[in-house]
């Protein structure tokens, strides 16, 4: 009986440690300033190396994250909010330019979940480790719009509501898209892994 309780007080204290401990920091170390430097040969081939910011906000409890790219120095792509539920399994991108959402399944190939993002980014933080330098494209075309918010969550909803909204499906495997091709289309370039990433919203043909 008294091993019994003994071992109860270690679990107890060891939930009172973590819950009040590290939990409490936690949410002064979610929040980041990420920059990072990568290559583009199709958009800069004489200026070498390009410089993305962003400001990531990370919530392990509720099992999301929320990016906001600023107006790039560059030209080429747009400032947005985006949203990754990894609970709904769903993703949201605010296009700040269109003033228009844009809703996906969740890619979790690409998209690193909140604890292993925010261990990510502590580490970068820390100098422990630097981001690669590539950038990979994923190209996507807006289909129906959607009228019932409230189905996407509560944080896609504040994300999103008041704004035309719209479910966006991914095309298949093809060669990156060249500036000449972008009539139609709208690029935000983002970092939620170790290699930045460049999401083309295109109109539906």
């Amino acid at each position: 009986m008294g091993l019994l309780v003994l071992l109860l007080g270690l679990v107890f204290a060891s939930m009172y440690v973590y819950r009040y401990f590290f939990i409490t920091q936690l949410p002064r170390e979610s929040v980041f300033h990420c920059g990072v430097l990568y290559e583009d040969s199709l958009y800069s081939p004489f200026r070498g190396q390009l410089e993305l910011h962003e400001d990531v906000k990370i919530y392990i409890e509720e099992n999301y994250e929320q990016i906001n790219v600023p107006v790039p120095q560059f030209g080429g792509s747009d400032p947005a909010d985006i949203i990754h539920d990894f609970q709904r399994g769903l993703t949201a991108y605010h296009d700040i330019t269109l003033d228009k959402c844009y809703v996906i399944e969740l890619n979790t190939t690409i998209v690193m979940p909140p604890r292993n993002l925010w261990e990510l980014l502590v580490n970068v933080k820390k100098g422990t480790y630097l981001p690669q330098t590539y950038i990979i494209q994923e190209e996507m075309i807006a289909t129906e719009h959607v009228s019932d918010m409230e189905q996407l969550g509560s944080f896609i909803y504040r994300l999103c509501s008041g704004k035309e909204t719209y479910r966006l499906k991914r095309r298949g495997a093809r060669r990156r898209i060249s500036r000449r091709e972008t009539g139609n289309c709208h690029r935000i370039r983002h970092f939620e892994n170790t290699f930045v990433v460049e999401t083309v919203i295109c109109k539906k043909s």
